[in-house]
């Protein structure tokens, strides 16, 4: 595993990297990557369908040639002192620190934020001046659904944040009460389908006020959403965030941690070995027969890390030490679990093929979304079988969060498949 940049580079290429790349964290990298990449691919989904004539530009007024205002000033001036005095405080900062742990913590560089907060506001002030005109003037442009793919990327990703993190305090309950705001805050603990739901309404909400044909938009999402997710569950795999599954006894983690056979003692005898960890496993599932696992031995064509794996240096810090292990993130899960993350991404990026296969044969407004939404709930329901995960008491049944919205959003894609096949068929008559 590559908790962070740092991780990667020595174990990848066998180089003592430079002390900075410990502070790029290899989840938030990862996040960065996909959100980029769904942008590029939104981008070219939405100029097809503009070179098709199935999107339109809306015409703005706009008005040029005038210096910065006092407002626009003060943002920059704000919004690069906090960014400086967080991020470049970790740099700046003369002890080892953990860069999430200090971002959302009250410390920072006050050199550092003034810093970037008086270059943004000189760059912001530099740049209206060079494009100043003597007599400020109002101009009619034309902006196109494409061009406003970095204010949708923006809105998508604060929103996106912000329902993963309401939905994984919903999904924990009883770990949010126990500390809410220490949670809220908290730099772990992200569920896709909460970021899913939020984003989704805001950029609805954009589309309207931007006369964006919202079905036209979100089935040009429908494909970037996809490989996006798939790029996310690499962030996740690679760091071992916690998104992994639940033990899978049929394999074992051997003294030169690779991952092994089992015999049906071996989970015993684990458990045994470290009962730091299996306090605690209890103290999270309640007693040792209730710790979720399950026995199944893999093909043999492939290697055994893919039916089990074991996390090593797991960024969340879970499982047994590792040995001749020295500083942060020594830790590995063992007995290993089904790499839930690892099945994911190749199941995902699967799907991201066929959709983008069938972006110019579907041309009914929304149906395009609405395969989407039923594929991801499919792929979401069968993968939380094997998954770590909060179960609810439903009339005697135990759904996971996670497998109640994947239904729902399965029905909900299929009544936007059958909608809006009736409503093509209506309007072509």
């Amino acid at each position: 595993m590559y908790p962070n940049l740092y991780f990667f580079l020595k174990e990848a290429l066998g180089i003592e990297p430079w002390g900075f790349t410990q502070y790029i964290n290899t989840f938030g990298l990862l996040v960065a990557i996909a959100f980029v990449v769904a942008a590029v691919i939104l981008s070219k989904e939405l100029k097809r369908r503009e070179e098709s004539g199935l999107l339109s530009p809306m015409e703005e007024t706009i008005v040029v040639g005038k210096p910065a205002s006092k407002s626009e000033l003060l943002f920059n001036l704000v919004f690069g002192f906090i960014v400086g005095y967080k991020i470049l405080g970790v740099f700046l900062n003369d002890s080892h620190v953990n860069p999430q742990d200090y971002i959302f913590s009250s410390k920072g560089s006050l050199v550092g934020g003034l810093i970037l907060g008086g270059l943004f506001s000189w760059l912001k002030y530099h740049e209206k001046k060079k494009q100043a005109l003597a007599k400020p003037e109002e101009r009619k442009v034309k902006v196109y659904p494409h061009e406003r793919v970095g204010d949708i990327t923006v809105y998508a990703a604060i929103a996106g944040f912000i329902g993963a993190k309401v939905f994984d305090n919903l999904e924990n309950w009883d770990r949010f009460i126990q500390d809410p705001i220490g949670n809220l805050l908290a730099p772990s603990g992200l569920t896709f389908y909460g970021g899913l739901i939020l984003a989704s309404v805001t950029i609805i909400f954009f589309a309207k006020r931007k006369k964006i044909g919202i079905r036209h938009l979100i089935d040009s999402a429908a494909p970037a959403l996809m490989i996006a997710y798939a790029i996310g569950r690499m962030g996740c795999h690679f760091s071992g965030d916690g998104d992994w599954g639940i033990f899978n006894t049929a394999y074992k983690v051997s003294e030169t941690n690779t991952i092994e056979l089992a015999t049906p003692a071996d989970f015993d005898k684990s458990l045994l070995e470290y009962p730091e960890y299996t306090r605690q496993l209890v103290a999270e599932y309640g007693s040792i027969d209730n710790i979720p696992h399950a026995s199944f031995e893999g093909s043999s064509f492939l290697p055994n890390w893919f039916w089990a794996y074991n996390f090593p240096h797991n960024v969340n810090g879970v499982g047994v030490p590792m040995k001749d292990c020295v500083g942060n993130y020594c830790a590995q899960l063992s007995p290993p679990v089904f790499p839930t993350t690892l099945y994911e991404i190749i199941a995902t990026t699967l799907l991201f093929i066929l959709l983008w296969s069938l972006r110019k044969r579907i041309v009914a407004p929304g149906r395009m979304f609405g395969l989407y939404l039923m594929l991801n709930g499919i792929e979401r329901f069968l993968i939380e079988k094997i998954r770590v995960n909060s179960t609810y008491n439903l009339l005697g049944m135990h759904p996971t969060q996670a497998e109640l919205i994947s239904v729902l959003l399965f029905l909900f894609g299929a009544w936007l498949w059958v909608d809006s096949g009736r409503k093509f068929t209506l309007n072509t008559k």
